[in-house]
């Protein structure tokens, strides 16, 4: 009997084809939890999926990754179709995901971050926006389902705490097909009453049950209303898109309720505490006040008002007394300046002082004209020596003792070597010019 041994290559790759071949493996539906995740830096997926009691490893090509609308992580619980096979390097088997999508409750929750990022990059979630609840109000509406937990809670802490509060229902569908319009509608319609305040929610449930608080336009409704609106879904873990965009959040509607209105048994502690405060300052003002007017009725003026005259008249008598004298000062002061000047001998001989000036001016004017006669005669004495040198000087007076002087063309001859035979040369004397023509040049004088 002949054994066939197979390789492991082999091997493998016949149960591979035993797994292509399988149409039933080639399109599988599976829905698990994702575990050992990993992102290649190729953009392909490495991950295994889990549920209780196994586990398969999972791989998703760039391809197909490229197309999802979400980011893959560890824990999350996904909804996958693809195609089972074996990876004949390892004989391991593995599914090949073509789709993926965040299971149930997974999809609704990136629907629910998706929107709040836009609302809260368009702004609809800032401070700035949000407006104070009032303290006493004295009508509130309320927004909710016309049955349940949630209208009783509001009712009977509104009731317990502040009965004389009005309240009016705007009854409203909360959860399931045309919830979302209709809490539009009675956020709407609640804008043509005369509210303080708007509690709009419900009770506690299911993401799905409290999905409507989640819409966008319920959203909008609630930033465009006109009136302070406390929001109140669910219990104190659940949040919503309403939570963000309200005034005020409430972890619950019987917490909106507390927040709405003021607990009137601490308003009359409180008025109480202000009465005994209030009294007891009105007992101390009057008994500030009353040893005030016991001071001035003990006041030294008001028992001797003539004392009062009499140190104001002493003080008139001291300001008068040194007003006559500054007077007096100034008098005699202006009346030897008056004298002064009545006695000042230029006024009373005024021609003296025109006959002194006119003195020195006459001194002036014969002083004035020695020095110019001066300057005169010892610029002339100036100008004939220079005249005299300047004549001695003058190469042109030599010329009258016999000399005389060769130029060409203006230029002074100094030496034979500067001629030559028939030059054209210009002979200057004392009484007049000479042109002539050079007939012989003798170097040796």
């Amino acid at each position: 009997m002949d054994i066939k041994y197979y390789t492991i290559t082999a091997l493998n790759r016949a149960i591979k084809n035993m797994f292509d071949n399988k149409p039933e493996l080639n399109r599988v539906y599976i829905k698990g939890e994702i575990s050992n995740f990993k992102h290649h830096t190729r953009g392909h997926l490495y991950f295994t999926l889990k549920d209780e009691n196994s586990r398969i490893a999972a791989v998703m090509f760039a391809s197909s990754a490229n197309k999802l609308n979400f980011e893959p992580e560890d824990g999350m619980k996904v909804l996958v179709c693809g195609r089972v096979t074996v990876y004949e390097a390892t004989g391991g088997y593995q599914i090949y995901v073509e789709q993926m999508d965040v299971d149930g409750i997974g999809n609704l929750y990136l629907e629910y971050e998706k929107l709040k990022k836009k609302l809260e990059e368009q702004g609809l979630f800032k401070l700035e926006h949000k407006r104070p609840i009032p303290k006493f109000p004295k009508k509130i509406g309320i927004i909710t389902a016309p049955t349940g937990a949630a209208i009783r809670d509001i009712l009977s802490t509104i009731k317990r705490r502040y009965p004389i509060c009005e309240t009016i229902l705007f009854p409203a569908l909360v959860q399931g097909v045309g919830a979302k319009e209709s809490i539009v509608n009675q956020l709407n319609r609640a804008q043509e009453f005369d509210l303080d305040v708007i509690i709009c929610g419900r009770g506690g449930g299911s993401i799905e049950d409290l999905w409507a608080f989640n819409e966008e336009i319920v959203a909008r409704a609630i930033y465009d209303s006109k009136i302070p609106v406390i929001s109140a879904v669910g219990h104190e873990i659940d949040f919503t898109i309403a939570d963000f965009v309200a005034d005020l959040r409430a972890p619950t509607p019987t917490g909106a309720a507390e927040m709405a209105v003021p607990n009137l048994v601490d308003i009359k502690t409180l008025i109480n505490q202000y009465t005994i405060r209030l009294n007891e300052n009105i007992k101390s003002i009057i008994n500030f006040n009353s040893k005030r007017i016991e001071n001035i009725k003990n006041n030294y003026v008001l028992k001797n008002p003539m004392a009062l005259y009499e140190v104001k008249e002493q003080k008139l008598d001291n300001y008068l007394d040194r007003l006559n004298k500054i007077i007096l000062t100034k008098l005699n002061d202006y009346k030897n300046r008056i004298n002064n000047i009545n006695n000042n001998y230029v006024l009373k001989n005024p021609l003296a002082t025109y006959e002194i000036k006119k003195e020195k001016i006459n001194n002036y004017k014969k002083i004035l004209k020695k020095i110019i006669l001066s300057n005169i005669d010892e610029n002339k004495h100036r100008y004939e020596i220079m005249i005299n040198k300047l004549d001695l000087l003058n190469p042109l007076n030599i010329l009258s003792k016999g000399y005389s002087l060769v130029t060409i063309d203006g230029l002074t001859i100094k030496s034979v070597k500067e001629l030559k035979q028939n030059d054209s040369i210009n002979i200057k004397m004392h009484d007049g010019n000479i042109k002539a023509i050079v007939k012989e040049i003798d170097k040796n004088g």
